[in-house]
């Protein structure tokens, strides 16, 4: 079975930092078309402290986020992972994008906690169907840090890589699921939604 890289994927977090990215990453690798996004209201960072995380409005370049990193304390960001994962970032786009302010339509989307699967609904949800095209949106829980991304990266992958292959993904969705879900040991939300 061949695989059908004509699926347009989009990977929605929180932020388009973390996440999102490195499904991102994975999947652009493997051939696929496939954007990232945020769904919430600034994208956030850790801070030094806990009650001070660095805040950055969608559109913000990488390059400047990580810039502003290193002028705050390079050595603090180097140790936390964050310039590392801001320089991943800044080879792969120019700047984190808010999920509600794309217009393009995706076959798939998948998003990594169960708040932001939510977040995306109730955007879908709230646009008008015009093309009565379907999207199939999935969620796939991944905790937010850097080791538990990897290995979502992989879990993803695998999974697109699963319905790439399907010739009737809209068929074959629901055994698909269960396949990977019993493979995987992982639960899956899915709804399907039209543009």
């Amino acid at each position: 079975m061949s695989i059908n890289s004509n699926l347009s994927i989009a990977v929605v977090c929180s932020s388009n930092m973390n996440r999102s990215m490195e499904a991102h990453n994975f999947l652009a690798k493997k051939g696929f078309y496939v954007r990232s996004f945020g769904t919430g209201n600034n994208v956030k960072l850790p801070g030094m402290s806990f009650d001070k995380p660095n805040v950055y409005e969608f559109g913000t370049s990488y390059d400047y986020i990580y810039n502003d990193l290193c002028n705050k304390d390079k050595q603090y960001y180097t140790q936390n992972g964050l310039l590392h994962m801001l320089d991943r970032n800044r080879r792969i786009k120019k700047c984190p994008e808010k999920f509600q302010e794309t217009k393009e339509q995706f076959d798939i989307i998948v998003t990594v906690e169960e708040r932001v699967y939510d977040q995306v609904l109730e955007h879908m949800e709230s646009r008008e169907v015009t093309d009565n095209r379907p999207v199939h949106v999935f969620n796939v829980d991944i905790e937010d840090n850097h080791e538990e991304a990897l290995m979502g990266a992989f879990l993803i992958t695998d999974m697109i890589t699963m319905m790439s292959k399907s010739s009737d993904l809209d068929n074959d969705i629901d055994e698909l699921l269960q396949e990977f879900e019993s493979r995987r040991n992982k639960t899956v939300l899915h709804s399907v939604l039209f543009y």
